[in-house]
Parts: C-alpha cells; sequence; structure tokens
C-alpha cells in the first residue's frame, strides 16, 4: 500500500517570472557571452527570438523554437536564458540601450533655439522604428504579461528616464531635482505608450505621432515656464533678504552712532 507520504504530490513550483515580487527585480541572462563564439550564439538567439514573436506572438513563442531557428543546442540557450521571460526582457533592454545611444546625439541640443525642432525629428526617427520594425511593439506587448516582465521594464524606462532628465538639466535649470527626474519618467512613459498606441489595428499611425508631439511640446514649454518662474520667485526672495538685511544693518549703525552721541564726556 501506498503511504500518504509518497501518494501526496509534491506542489507544482510557479515561475519566479509569474510571482508578484515585494522588490522589483530585473530579469537578466544567466551569462553574457565573453568570448566571440559565446557571442554569436547570443547574438543568433536573440535574433531568432526576434523573428518568432513577431511572426507568433508572446502566448505561441517557446525556447525550443528559438533554439531550432537559431541552430543551437537547447542546453545552449538555457546556458545564458532561464526562460522566455528572461529573452523578452533581454529584447526590451537591447532596444532600450540602441534608443539610448541615438537619444545621446541628442544631448547638447536642449536649450538651444532649435531644440523643438531637434525633439520633432526625433520623435519622428522612434515612430519610424516602430513602423518598420514591428517587433518593437511585440517586445513592448511580452513587457507587459507577467509580474517580473513588468517589473524589469519598469526598471529600463527609469534607466531610460535618467538619461532624459539629465538632458532637461539645461532647460529646466530651476525645477528641483527630484520632480524633473518624475518629469522624466512621465516623458518616457508617454512615449513608449503613445507608441504602441499609434501602431494599433485601426489607428492613423501619423495622426498619433503628431498628438504625441503635442503633448510633448506643451509639457516641455510648461516646464520650461515654471523653471523661470521659480527663478523669479528665488530673486525677488533673495532681494528681498538682502534689503531686510540691510534695513537691520543701518538700524543697528544708527542706535550705536545715537548711544555714543548720548554717552557722558570724560
Amino acid at each position: 500500500m501506498e503511504s500518504a507520504t509518497n501518494g501526496r504530490r509534491a506542489p507544482q513550483r510557479i515561475d519566479p517570472a509569474l510571482e508578484v515580487q515585494a522588490e522589483p527585480q530585473e530579469l537578466v541572462p544567466r551569462r553574457r557571452p565573453t568570448q566571440e563564439r559565446s557571442r554569436r550564439k547570443f547574438d543568433a538567439l536573440l535574433a531568432a527570438s526576434r523573428d518568432l514573436l513577431t511572426e507568433v506572438g508572446f502566448e505561441s513563442f517557446t525556447c525550443e523554437e528559438v533554439a531550432s531557428r537559431a541552430d543551437v543546442p537547447i542546453g545552449t540557450l538555457y546556458q545564458f536564458f532561464a526562460n522566455k521571460y528572461v529573452i523578452v526582457c533581454e529584447l526590451n533592454r537591447q532596444d532600450l540601450v540602441g534608443v539610448q545611444n541615438e537619444l545621446a546625439t541628442f544631448n547638447g541640443r536642449i536649450p538651444s533655439v532649435d531644440w523643438l525642432r531637434f525633439l520633432n525629428n526625433f520623435v519622428d526617427h522612434m515612430a519610424g522604428l516602430w513602423t518598420t520594425d514591428p517587433s518593437r511593439r511585440e517586445v513592448w506587448l511580452a513587457m507587459q504579461s507577467t509580474p517580473s516582465t513588468r517589473a524589469t521594464g519598469a526598471i529600463h524606462e527609469k534607466e531610460f528616464a535618467e538619461q532624459v532628465a539629465r538632458m532637461l538639466a539645461p532647460l529646466t535649470p530651476d525645477t528641483p531635482r527630484a520632480r524633473r527626474k518624475l518629469m522624466a519618467e512621465v516623458l518616457v512613459h508617454i512615449v513608449y505608450s503613445m507608441l504602441n498606441f499609434s501602431v494599433q489595428d485601426d489607428q492613423t499611425h501619423a495622426e498619433a505621432v503628431a498628438e504625441l508631439k503635442r503633448i510633448m511640446v506643451a509639457y516641455l514649454q510648461v516646464a520650461e515656464q515654471d523653471s523661470r518662474s521659480q527663478a523669479k520667485r528665488q530673486k525677488r526672495r533673495e532681494d528681498s533678504e538682502r534689503a531686510r538685511a540691510a534695513v537691520s544693518d543701518r538700524g543697528g549703525s544708527e542706535t550705536n552712532q545715537a548711544e555714543e552721541a548720548s554717552a557722558p564726556s570724560a
């Protein structure tokens, strides 16, 4: 007779990527290749993953099919990636690094007179990437699939926002750093959400991108005006404090003179 212990089924472990995390943790590859041969396999797996994701979507996406398409043993895939969630997070990071590198060429254009034109060109460039490369939207959608992938996506967006916040500093020099950081995070989230919106079915891409530009320009112009107002308020406070200090010093000097005049001579 089978014992109760042997007959009891062990509880099935939930995939860590599906668990709600107390503290957001980034899903990353088990290791990154350092040698050229391993790097070629790693890149081939990512390229096959991007193609497969675009063709079948994330639900039908499997590690076995990725390995087959990349002509790499499944064991080699698992040396790099624990599961498909880690793969899609690495694709998202890959997209992010590409955009950050492109945005670096935009750095220094703010707050020049032509910063609005450069912003317009950069949004057009980003929008073009989403129309010419359908995998970007598929990766973005796949990142919304589990708590861990969403948490990783949020970490990636924050990294991007840090770069944007540094670029906003010359445009909003008198805005508190904490608010500038929040502004950058809002801008990054809006951009990705609107780009995803722009390529949805039955959506006019050009019109959606035009609305995105209006939102960003209006938001940044208000931020610039707020920063200038903050600077003016700060200057008025400093002028007022200097005036009060001058009056106080003058009053003290007059009191001392009066006391000296009224003092009896020796």
